[in-house]
């Protein structure tokens, strides 16, 4: 009974969410997760490159080196010109939102609250982080997130402990990262968003331009035997680059690129350093530079010998 009432509740939040939340919240990286089980394709493409089709750079920073059970910063750094607008679902202007996506090694995962330091929570005040999956504590998701205020996104890692844990070993690993801002051109259906550029299905004249629901425009090309009429429905956003009268072959923009947003990725990689071999590599440097005094040493004295005896 009593997990009756807690399905019934959970299923009750979840559609009162999808009802009141805007769907652009659900851009991403609620898709991706949806849509695929692991973010890292084979061929090492984040599949949020599969919607975000523009390239943009991206950058990460994390330390060389960490040790076991320590609390380490990856920050992720998603770089655009300050105060763009691009295009929201409805054709009206909106700021840019980010979003990232930081996939660790088997092991390593979101740093527990209580072993932020105080310019950790400073520095993540207002984001909100997500695993990919419950299974998948080691991908962790950020955003969208209101782009102007998060173009560095501080992400908390703990690191495994090699001697708690038989599976995790000392050495390098990667760290595989995607940073997006702005709106994909694809939805994960196929279809395309108001956040990209249309095309002329087939060759002909501009017959007539129509205005459909919601703001879109309706294109209507004939052909120039004046036997077939394609149409073409543009919404609500990109701007048209044709008027009625003008030719156009099939492929030829309906109209400009509205997209100023972009998505990147990168691998970068860390070390999770064994004390003792770090102690080894201190040991080592002591002992190469105690011989190397006594060496010194050793040949002052032969000079001082060879000296008394007037050789």
């Amino acid at each position: 009974m009593r997990r009756s009432i807690t399905f019934l509740f959970a299923f009750s939040f979840l559609l009162l969410s999808v009802l009141v939340v805007p769907k652009a919240t659900f851009a991403y990286p609620f898709w991706a997760q949806q849509n695929y089980e692991n973010p890292r394709e084979a061929t090492g493409k984040i599949v949020c490159a599969n919607c975000h089709l523009a390239n943009m750079k991206t950058q990460a920073e994390v330390p060389q080196s960490v040790g076991a059970d320590s609390v380490f910063k990856a920050v992720v750094k998603i770089p655009y010109k300050s105060g763009l607008q691009e295009i929201g679902a409805d054709g009206s202007d909106v700021p840019l939102q980010v979003g990232a996506l930081v996939m660790l090694p088997d092991g390593f995962k979101l740093a527990p609250q209580d072993r932020w330091t105080d310019s950790i929570k400073e520095e993540t005040q207002g984001v909100y982080f997500t695993q990919y999956s419950e299974e998948q504590e080691n991908i962790i998701i950020v955003g969208p997130l209101p782009g102007d205020q998060n173009k560095e996104i501080v992400f908390p890692i703990l690191s495994p402990d090699p001697h708690k844990d038989s599976n995790i070993h000392f050495g390098k690993y990667s760290i595989h990262v995607g940073g997006n801002r702005g709106r994909g051109q694809v939805y994960p259906t196929g279809e395309k968003s108001n956040n990209n550029i249309f095309i002329s299905p087939a060759e002909g004249i501009i017959s007539d331009i129509k205005a459909g629901e919601n703001g879109a425009r309706i294109i209507n090309i004939k052909s120039k035997n004046n036997e077939e009429i394609n149409t073409e429905t543009i919404p609500a956003g990109p701007n048209l680059i044709v008027s009625i009268g003008d030719s156009v072959a099939s492929g030829d923009r309906l109209t400009d690129d509205p997209n100023v947003g972009g998505f990147g990725q990168l691998d970068t990689e860390v070390v999770l350093q064994d004390p003792l071999r770090v102690l080894g590599l201190l040991t080592f440097f002591a002992g190469v530079t105690l011989a190397q005094i006594m060496l010194v040493l050793k040949k002052k004295q032969v000079e001082k010998v060879q000296a008394a005896e007037g050789i």
